[in-house]
Order: C-alpha cells, then structure tokens, then sequence
C-alpha cells in the first residue's frame, strides 16, 4: 500500500481549509456491498447527519484503483458527515481515511455469516448482471452501469478471478473474511473508533446511535433496496 504521511494529506486538503460549510465530523460505513449499506445511508440521513452522494463517489473509484486518493480525499472534505458504499468500502481506503481525517467514526456492517453474504451477492448480481443465472465473464464486461466494464474491472481488482468460475464461493468468502478481519486488526486498541454491527441485529440502531453520541434516535432499521436494480445495494 502506498504510505499516506501527514505531509502528503496537509497538501491535499490546504486549498480546502477555508471552504465554507465544509463538514468536520465524518462518518465513514466501510462494510462490503450487501451487507445494509445503502440502508444505513438512509439511517445516517434519519440520524440527521448529511449523506454524500453515492453517484458522485462511485465515479472516483478509478482514483482508487490508480492508488491515487487526492480526489477522494478531496471530495470527502466537503463532501458530507456521512458516507457509505464504494468507494469507502473498499480495501486500504479506511486507512487512508482514518489518516486524513483523524477521530473519524467507522461502521463496518457485516452479515450473521461470510455465507449468507456470498449468498446475497450473487443473488443480487445474477439479478442485475446475469439475467436471473450467475453471471458470466462476458455478462460483466458488457454490463453498463457505472460504465460499459466497471463491473468486470470492479471484481478483478477484489478478487482473483478465474474467469471460467467468476462467482467461486471459496474465494468471496475468503476475501469477504480478511476484509473484515484486516479492518478489525488495524482499529485495534481503537474501539471508539470503529463500530462492528451485524445485518440481523436488532439492537444495530440503538447501537450506532450510541456510538455516534446522537440524540436522535430511530426505532428500526430503514430497510432499502432490496428490489431495486442497481449494483451498490443493501
């Protein structure tokens, strides 16, 4: 991983210093797609804080794969309090993150197991990328969202695709796993720094209520996307 130093962040953020409604606080939901993501957006929002748009974000995941975090950093700046999904999701960004925004609050959502995650990921992708079957090579390659590819690029750059078995449970589950397990390790000794809450947990709004010293408090997760055809999903 490229070293993030103090100097290089300062240099990032200068010209933004003194930009007006700028957000101090930042909360950060860095749990893998499909594991409530896009329904703890719409709690942060229920929470009071303000979201940052996905639609904006997910067009810097380019910047993360080029290892380049300037414009994400940037954008985080001023960008919102909250944020969630791609690219905040992906790996080393939470470090890069932790560092330009010291005290920062992280969130990593996760399922009751590694195996029902895998399982609502290919269900999802089948849906939305394979016409009801797992999704082939091919069929990521052309899909369109995002851009015609970003979907094929997005599962290279995660995983270590075979492209004859691109869904190979073993192999999202592992990486599903050291994901988790790298976020939790790197916190470490840092619990009022980082969140760990499941899907199927009941108490998930008490928690992060408390976590996040809010006054405001919601009495049941706000379920969302569960239909609807998009990549980034709950």
């Amino acid at each position: 991983m490229t070293q993030i130093t103090t100097r290089i962040v300062n240099k990032i953020l200068t010209p933004y210093r003194a930009v007006k409604n700028s957000y101090k606080q930042k909360v950060f939901c860095i749990g893998k797609n499909k594991t409530g993501t896009t329904s703890m957006a719409k709690l942060f929002t229920e929470l009071g804080l303000v979201v940052g748009s996905q639609y904006r974000a997910e067009r810097l995941t380019d910047d993360w794969l080029s290892d380049d975090y300037t414009r994400i950093i940037r954008y985080v700046r001023y960008g919102g309090e909250a944020f969630q999904d791609i690219p905040f999701s992906l790996p080393k960004t939470y470090k890069v993150l932790d560092k330009a925004f010291p005290q920062s609050r992280f969130i990593l959502t996760e399922r009751k197991s590694a195996e029902l995650w895998c399982d609502s990921l290919i269900k999802f992708h089948s849906k939305v990328f394979g016409r009801g079957s797992i999704p082939t090579a091919h069929d990521l390659q052309n899909a369109t969202y995002v851009y015609k590819g970003f979907a094929w690029k997005m599962m290279n750059a995660l995983h270590d695709i075979d492209p004859t078995n691109v869904y190979d449970r073993s192999m999202l589950i592992r990486d599903y796993e050291e994901y988790n397990e790298g976020v939790k390790e790197y916190f470490k000794g840092r619990e009022e720094q980082l969140l760990v809450v499941t899907l199927e947990d009941k108490s998930i709004t008490t928690k992060i209520s408390a976590f996040l010293n809010t006054k405001v408090k919601v009495d049941a997760m706000p379920w969302e996307n569960k239909t609807r055809d998009r990549i980034v999903d709950e």
